[in-house]
Order: C-alpha cells, then sequence, then structure tokens
C-alpha cells in the first residue's frame, strides 16, 4: 500500500518546475523575490504531494505543521486542492470535509482557495462534488479557481483579460457574483505575475476594464500582504498606485490578517503591510474582519460575502486612514 501511495503522489504532483518564474513569464523583479515566489509554488506543491499520498487527511496533519511558519499557509492551500481532486477522482470521497475537521480547520480560508484549484483542475460534471459548505466562505473557491486560471493561462486571462461569464457554483441565488469572486483571485494571482513589483502590478491591473479594477485590487492587497515580498518603501509606492482603490486594498489586507492570525502564522512581513494599508498591526486589522461578520444577512442578490467585504472597506473609510498619503 505504501508503494502505492508514492505512485499515487508521483503521478497526482504537479512538477515543481510549473513554478518557475521563467517557465511561467513572469516578471522578475531581484533574485530575492524570484526565490521567495518560487518558494512559496513548491511550497504549495509540497503540501498537494503530502496531501497526495497521505492514507487519510490526519495522516497529511504532521508533515504539514513541520513546514516553515512564513510558508505552511500554502502548504495546507496544496493539501486542500490534492484532497479535492480525490474526492473529485473518487465517487463519495470525504478527504476535504475530514481535513477542515482537523488540520484544515485553522487554514480554513487558503483551504476553500485550495479547493478552488481543484475546480480548475476536475471536469466540470464533477463540481458539485467538491466540498465547500460553508455559504459565506465558499466564495473563496471561486477566487482560488480565478488564481489558478491567470497564474497557468496568464496570456488569456491577464494579457486578453478574458472572463468566463458566471462560472456554475452550487445553488445560490448569487450567482451573478461569481464573476467577481474570480477577479478577486485574478487580483492575488498579479501580485505574481508582476514579480512582487508595484509598479508592474499597477500596470497589470490598468490592462483591465475599470468595472473589475475594485476586485482586482483587493485580491492585490491580500496577496501583497499574506505573501510579501516587498519592501515598506515598495508597499508605499503600491499604497500611492491603488490611491483610488484605497479601501478594497484595506479590505484584502485584513483579509489576509485574519487568515494569518487564525492560523497563527503572523510573520513581520504581514505586519508591516496591514500599518500601511490598514493603518493598524494585524491584531487589529482581524478584529475589523470578525467584527464586520456579526450579523450578516442571508445571500440575496448580494451575497453576504460581498456584505462582508464591503463593511471592512467601510470600516477603513472611517477610520481616516485612506485618506493619508505616504507621507503622513
Amino acid at each position: 500500500m505504501k508503494a502505492l501511495r508514492a505512485i499515487r503522489r508521483k503521478v497526482m504532483t504537479p512538477s515543481r518546475s510549473a513554478t518557475g518564474l521563467d517557465v511561467r513569464g513572469f516578471y522578475v523583479k531581484s533574485t530575492e523575490a524570484r526565490t521567495l515566489l518560487e518558494s512559496i509554488g513548491g511550497t504549495f506543491l509540497d503540501g498537494y504531494a503530502i496531501a497526495a499520498e497521505a492514507r487519510t487527511p490526519a495522516e497529511a496533519e504532521a508533515p504539514l505543521a513541520a513546514v516553515p511558519t512564513r510558508f505552511r499557509g500554502f502548504a495546507h492551500e496544496g493539501a486542500a486542492m490534492a484532497f479535492a481532486v480525490r474526492d473529485a477522482l473518487r465517487p463519495g470521497g470525504r478527504n476535504v470535509e475530514r481535513f477542515l475537521d482537523g488540520a484544515g480547520a485553522d487554514h480554513v480560508y487558503m483551504a476553500y482557495v485550495g479547493v478552488g484549484w481543484a475546480m480548475a483542475r476536475v471536469p466540470r460534471m464533477r463540481w458539485p462534488s467538491l466540498h465547500a459548505p460553508d455559504p459565506l466562505l465558499r466564495w473563496l473557491v471561486l477566487d482560488g479557481y480565478g488564481f489558478h486560471q491567470a497564474y497557468f493561462r496568464t496570456g488569456r486571462y491577464v494579457f486578453d483579460q478574458y472572463e468566463n461569464g458566471s462560472p456554475p457554483w452550487q445553488e445560490t441565488t448569487s450567482r451573478d457574483y461569481a464573476p467577481r469572486a474570480v477577479d478577486q483571485g485574478i487580483g492575488r494571482a498579479l501580485w505574481f505575475i508582476g514579480g512582487t513589483d508595484p509598479a508592474v502590478v499597477a500596470g497589470l491591473v490598468e490592462r483591465f476594464p475599470s468595472r473589475r479594477r475594485a476586485d482586482l485590487w483587493s485580491g492585490v492587497g491580500l496577496a501583497a500582504t499574506y505573501a510579501g515580498g516587498a519592501t515598506e518603501a515598495e508597499l508605499t509606492a503600491l499604497w500611492e498606485h491603488g490611491r483610488d482603490y484605497r479601501a478594497q486594498l484595506a479590505q484584502g489586507a485584513a483579509f489576509a490578517a485574519g487568515a494569518r492570525a487564525r492560523a497563527n502564522l503572523i510573520c513581520p512581513h504581514n505586519e508591516t503591510a496591514t500599518q500601511i494599508f490598514c493603518g493598524q498591526p494585524v491584531a487589529l486589522a482581524q478584529k475589523v474582519t470578525d467584527e464586520a461578520m456579526t450579523g450578516l444577512p442571508a445571500d440575496g442578490p448580494m451575497p453576504a460575502y460581498e456584505v462582508w467585504r464591503r463593511r471592512v472597506s467601510e470600516a477603513f473609510v472611517r477610520s481616516g486612514h485612506l485618506e493619508l498619503t505616504a507621507t503622513e
């Protein structure tokens, strides 16, 4: 059985070379940025491989917990993708459900995004089998789907600004929101495609129609905060580039803060980013997201997820931080 699991790991796991910036054609800002981004991609695949080989989600817990703090969330994201692929290929599988009941619980945001990666890789007829029961967080699955498409189909989704309509996603009264959730994931991918260079990333966002930019900037803020890769001066420059979308940058950064804090994975670069984008440390930015989650309405034409995002953005507007210039 161990040999069969090793074979499954080898067959299921994509090549690590697929995460190379040269292979992807992404912008290279510096050797340090390249190393970071390729390490993130490699760690994602490590998590995927761990889950591909594990007999059960519980068996994957120890090796995932051993991943260094900065990269551990990405390993859990990759693991969630592998468990979702396994479930999709074997009807009746409950790997994602068990993962979320165990080690994945603290990494729930990243896990849902990982399910979105699986969505991009399994046949559409198997999409209903993907486990994402939380009506609030399930939009993160489409966020993960958008990241995957921009990352691996960059020409079409970024340079041609392709929109694939409204991807069918479970039963919801808010289906028209699906393209916006996808754009949030595309925005996260732009941070990687632009090599964490503020000017390059901003230029990529500007290629898109103005109606899509708010969601893209939200994704950029989340990735810049969660993944890092930019100095304080560069993050300040990003704040200036996104001047018209600071509320969205702050909201994305606060979501990243919440994800990092919930999993106890806070690193210095997270604190630097939330100070610039949110005007406060990670703990307080997380508090904003938690308070905004209280008393959310049921999904209607506007999903509760978007109400949550707007409440977070509005909290930072009221704080007055968004009006500050880079030198203040």
